[in-house]
């Protein structure tokens, strides 16, 4: 047995019989892994490997241990490690009383692709055809729940927030300083085996879990995807859906590069306006006065299109846009959690230089990702090592059990 004090070997008396598979009654007492890696030499390598990439885990652990585990083996002690990930939050209970968290509950879903390992034909091909790509990208659907408090705004501070340099802020004495407010006990998680149906009624059932009484407000925030608007609104009752202000923003950009140079200053000033306006609860406002602008310049072709496009996405979510009243409510408008998820838990390990993934390698390691960036992974391990010794020494297996 290969431990963080060196290799031990452990002598043990086999039961056995012709036919019949042995057992080993101090392997149970013993609480031994069914590999030869000691369950601590094996949380170091999985905490290793969701921080780092493989190698550097392994050299970390090696410098601290002295003992080498082979990166092949890395690998599946992390692919080991993450089979009870699903089972762990199924049975956990709600972080605390619903009292005791804000009455606001946030849910979001999104998608991040990772680079996945090419197949051996793609590995042959002398030149690629039109059209493909170099790198193939799997999705993996991200999600992300947690609970706040409200956080009052104005229009005009949400904007300046985006647009103007930070500026110090003075709070008096009996104002709160509302830029404090944080997600409470947030959970991040992603897939890149189950479809975004599955993973949007994970997110389903961990707001139930939170929230059985219907008390808080229940919010999605939404990139205007509208397949995943219909999903998530279907899998959880009551919830707002409401369109991310960073993507409308985005829209606005769009649009604005047609009627003024890209990066110029009158750019920026038209912009500014019109977010302001989205802000203030004027949508239709701002979709009328693009359509009777690009007609009054003539716009035909692409710049005609990007504008009837931006038009459009913003008419289609105008019930989904109602800012003026999420911010006077306190509620979130912008999917920084999620968008912040899909960087932490993906982008910032799966996807550095050179990295490719099998899927049953990368469904593990997000897993195992997910529950270290919410601050579980301690107490996943523990019930991990619970569950596998429950496997491995089942109840029965050699000796009676007494009823």
């Amino acid at each position: 047995m290969a431990t963080i004090l060196g290799s031990v070997e452990v002598e043990r008396t086999a039961y056995g019989a012709r036919g019949a598979e042995s057992v080993h009654p101090l392997d149970e007492a013993a609480r031994l892994p069914a590999r030869s890696y000691s369950y601590e030499l094996q949380r170091r390598v999985v905490r290793g490997a969701v921080k780092e990439p493989f190698d550097e885990a392994i050299e970390s652990v090696e410098q601290a241990t002295g003992v080498l585990v082979p990166k092949r083996s890395a690998e599946a002690i992390v692919r080991e490690a993450a089979r009870d990930f699903d089972a762990f939050y199924a049975q956990r209970t709600a972080p605390k009383p619903a009292a005791e968290t804000g009455p606001i509950l946030v849910a979001a879903v999104d998608c991040k692709g990772i680079p996945m390992v090419k197949p051996e034909k793609a590995l042959r091909v002398v030149r690629r055809g039109k059209g493909e790509k170099a790198n193939k990208k799997r999705m993996a659907t991200v999600a992300a729940v947690f609970t706040q408090q409200p956080r009052v705004r104005t229009p005009e501070e949400v904007v300046a927030n985006l647009f103007d340099p930070p500026k110090p802020r003075v709070v008096g004495a009996d104002e709160p300083d509302t830029r404090n407010v944080r997600p409470e006990h947030k959970r991040v998680w992603a897939s890149v085996e189950k479809s975004k149906d599955d993973v949007i009624a994970d997110v389903a059932a961990e707001v139930e879990r939170r929230d059985p009484a219907r008390d808080k407000r229940r919010v999605g925030v939404t990139d205007g995807e509208r397949a995943l608007q219909k999903k998530t609104a279907g899998a959880v009752p009551g919830i707002m859906l409401i369109l991310d202000i960073i993507h409308a923003i985005e829209k606005l950009w769009k649009a604005a590069y047609c009627f003024h140079p890209e990066g110029s200053d009158e750019a920026v000033a038209w912009v500014r306006e019109r977010a302001l306006r989205l802000l203030q609860g004027g949508v239709s406002q701002v979709v009328k006065g693009m359509g009777k602008s690009a007609t009054a310049r003539g716009f035909t072709g692409q710049k005609r299109k990007t504008v009837d496009a931006v038009r459009r996405y913003f008419y289609r979510n105008r019930r989904r846009m109602r800012y003026h009243e999420y911010l006077r409510d306190g509620l979130p408008i912008a999917s920084g959690a999620v968008e912040g998820a899909c960087r932490n838990l993906i982008k910032d390990r799966m996807e550095r230089t050179g990295m490719r993934w099998t899927i049953t390698t990368a469904e593990a390691l997000v897993k195992l990702r997910a529950a270290y960036l919410s601050g579980d992974l301690e107490e996943y391990w523990r019930f991990h090592v619970e569950a596998d010794q429950q496997r491995i020494h089942p109840k029965g297996q050699w000796r009676v059990v007494e009823e």
